[in-house]
């Protein structure tokens, strides 16, 4: 009982953040919104039991992202004036309501006609780190491999790149 209320408490955070990024004129308010629905979905994670997907949540979205998004509209600074004028975002968004509702309708109806199935909350190793990790460096050790020397390309590119424009700087 006390999950059940759990989940429709974070989903409706979830909603109202996804709401609040699109109603807010201010991008500062309009990230906050972001934040708010990046943590819920974070709770949501928590309550199922995945603690992978929680931490990663966490971590890199309401961590790393935001960081790096409010970092953005700090550094860019933009004034109210020069936000654009959209005399119809609110009829946009009831317009994108009225087209969503049919498709969730169906998605409503398909779940309904699920057998029924044990909704418990899995115990044991559903989640967790572990198993991700022995599969990541046993099955897919070779693509994660290439993954991070192409990572590591991608660094020592951008930092040639950097390099090269500052000595061009410098000799013009």
């Amino acid at each position: 009982m006390m999950s059940n209320l759990m989940f429709l408490a974070l989903s409706l955070f979830a909603i109202m953040g996804g709401v609040m990024m699109l109603v807010y004129k201010n991008p500062m308010y309009s990230a906050l919104g972001l934040l708010v629905s990046i943590l819920s979905v974070a709770g949501l994670f928590a309550l199922l039991n995945a603690t992978f997907l929680f931490m990663v949540q966490i971590i890199v979205y309401a961590g790393a992202i935001m960081t790096l998004i409010l970092f953005l509209l700090m550094f860019l600074n933009i004034k109210e004036e020069n936000l654009p004028k959209e005399p119809k975002k609110y009829m946009l968004i009831g317009l994108g309501t009225l087209i969503m509702i049919p498709f969730n309708v169906v998605i409503l109806k398909a779940v309904s006609n699920l057998p029924d199935a044990n909704m418990n909350i899995i115990e044991g190793s559903f989640g967790d780190i572990k198993p991700i990790g022995e599969k990541l460096y046993t099955d897919w050790i070779l693509s994660f491999e290439l993954v991070s020397i192409l990572l590591l390309i991608a660094l020592v590119g951008s930092i040639v790149l950097a390099k090269r424009k500052k000595v061009n700087k410098e000799n013009s």
